[in-house]
């Protein structure tokens, strides 16, 4: 079963919750050689394809792209691969966010 994981921002003391912008995201990423923005994100199966237009900072690991989606105000990334961990960290430490599973 795959792990989700959602970078988010909690409650801030005016109870207003402080959205995650594309234009925060763009920048945040864009400073990092390892990600790529996306506009459409394509998995390719035995037997078809399927993309699914969005927002998505594409991780390089080796040979492998994991996607981080911008979706409504939140990060969301699977946690299958061990060595998104410590990466989701990272970003939900630079973005001043949260992160929780689901």
């Amino acid at each position: 079963m795959s792990q989700r994981y959602r970078i988010t921002r909690s409650l801030k003391e005016s109870g207003n919750v402080l959205d995650l912008t594309i234009e925060e995201c763009k920048e945040l990423f864009a400073a990092k050689p390892d990600f790529e923005y996306s506009p459409v994100f394509t998995v390719k199966g035995p037997e078809s394809t399927m993309s699914i237009d969005g927002d998505f900072f594409m991780w390089s690991l080796g040979e492998v792209k994991i996607p981080f989606r911008l979706y409504d105000g939140d990060l969301y990334v699977s946690g299958t691969n061990e060595a998104v961990i410590p990466k989701m960290l990272e970003i939900a430490s630079e973005l001043e966010a949260d992160i929780v599973e689901g």
